[in-house]
């Protein structure tokens, strides 16, 4: 099958293995070791051995070297290794990449991985220290000197305007935190189990920016998660159900910066997640109404609205009422708000349950599951589906996120 093909890596991988380590503010051990505990974890759900895997694939921004992680897992040879930039966008492309690797025969078992002690050790909410001269640096310096150092500040700037636009109140980012939080209350692996909020919580939580307040930030957590990708052929016969890769994607808008973006024509869309949005629809065959769960980045909550938004599954400005109306199963492990801040790895994991029947907030007869990485940088996303489950018939290949030209 020609790879040049919009469909081409459709159902040719799948992914046969999900581990964590707890999820802490505290881990008292090396994010070396976290990485271990997390793979070997996932080969063990797998039900195979450190000696099966010949490819390895993290972030840039991961501490863990992958001949490092071979050598302190019992992996032998590599055939396969890579890195995906721009944090949490990497998520979903880890696994694009493991993907397109498996599907051309450059490897057999592919492990994706993420481990760091992002409370007790380095905490990107604490935005930036110290810049060495560089591009992205010099980026980030239109911004810096007028006071937007941290993550918050700058998904502040678009927030404000998206509220601005649509007459909205902050209340409207209130429904996406009750919404993980709900579900974190439910997942005994969550920070937050047992613990949900109401809107009053929210709108009594106090400010970090404006429109931004507390409980619409993502909480820091230490912690790794890794997930195995092999063939099709090879996932059905090992331990678990496959959940097989429908579709994955990369995108990076117009006039794309880290977080930053803010001298675009439209400060209330994410463009970014629109060119995802128009190649998993067009190379998934599916539209909005065949998604069962949707797991989408939720480091903080604008953005979630955002992508509701920019994947047509609302029009814009209605994805607070969307999600206040329970309109579709969102972040059922309680997301990066409830559960556990581990750059949209533990997302995947989620999406994978979801399919296998074994949620802590299960989805009755869940097929299709769509994943996002991290907004306001390059990103991307995935489409997960239940062995066995195709695209409907007549489904179309344009994409209702946006026009095949669009930006």
């Amino acid at each position: 099958m020609s790879l040049h093909r919009p469909d081409a890596l459709s159902g040719r991988a799948a992914i046969a293995g999900i581990g964590a380590t707890e999820f802490s503010k505290d881990s008292g051990r090396s994010e070396l070791k976290l990485a271990v505990e997390a793979v070997h974890t996932a080969l063990d759900d797998a039900g195979l051995s450190p000696a099966d895997v010949d490819g390895l694939v993290t972030f840039t921004m991961d501490t863990t070297p992958e001949i490092t992680l071979a050598q302190a897992a019992g992996i032998g040879e590599l055939s396969f290794f890579s890195r995906v930039h721009y944090g949490g966008g990497a998520a979903c492309a880890t696994v694009q990449q493991a993907a397109l690797a498996v599907a051309t025969g450059v490897a057999e078992v592919v492990v994706c991985y993420r481990a760091f002690n992002e409370r007790s050790g380095r905490r990107f909410g604490s935005g930036v220290q110290e810049r060495q001269p560089s591009a992205e640096g010099a980026a980030l310096g239109w911004n810096l000197p007028f006071g937007l150092l941290t993550p918050a500040s700058w998904v502040a700037m678009a927030a404000q305007r998206y509220l601005h636009t649509y007459g909205l109140t902050p209340e409207a980012f209130g429904h996406v935190a009750v919404t993980g939080r709900r579900h974190a209350a439910r997942n005994p692996a969550a920070y937050f189990h047992g613990k949900p909020i109401t809107l009053d919580d929210h709108a009594a939580s106090r400010w970090i920016v404006e429109p931004l307040r507390l409980l619409d930030c993502c909480q820091e957590t230490d912690g790794g998660q890794a997930l195995v990708v092999t063939t099709p052929e090879r996932a059905r016969d090992l331990r678990r159900p496959p959940a097989l890769i429908t579709a994955a994607a990369q995108g990076a808008g117009r006039a794309q910066e880290q977080m930053t973006s803010f001298y675009r024509d439209d400060l209330t869309g994410l463009p970014e997640m629109n060119v995802v949005a128009r190649q998993l629809w067009r190379t998934s065959r599916l539209t909005p109404a065949d998604i069962d769960v949707a797991i989408l980045y939720d480091h903080f909550t604008p953005f979630v609205l955002l992508q509701l938004e920019e994947f047509g599954f609302c029009a814009p400005g209605e994805a607070a009422d969307f999600v206040a109306a329970d309109a579709l199963p969102l972040n059922t492990h309680g997301g990066q708000l409830g559960e556990a801040y581990l750059h949209g790895m533990n997302g995947i994991a989620e999406a994978v349950r979801q399919l296998r029947g074994t949620s802590p907030n299960q989805t009755p007869d869940a097929t299709h599951v769509l994943v996002t990485a991290g907004t306001g940088v390059p990103t991307s996303g995935l489409v997960l589906s239940r062995d066995g489950a195709g695209a409907p018939d007549g489904s179309s290949d344009s994409a209702p996120g946006g026009p095949p030209d669009g930006p």
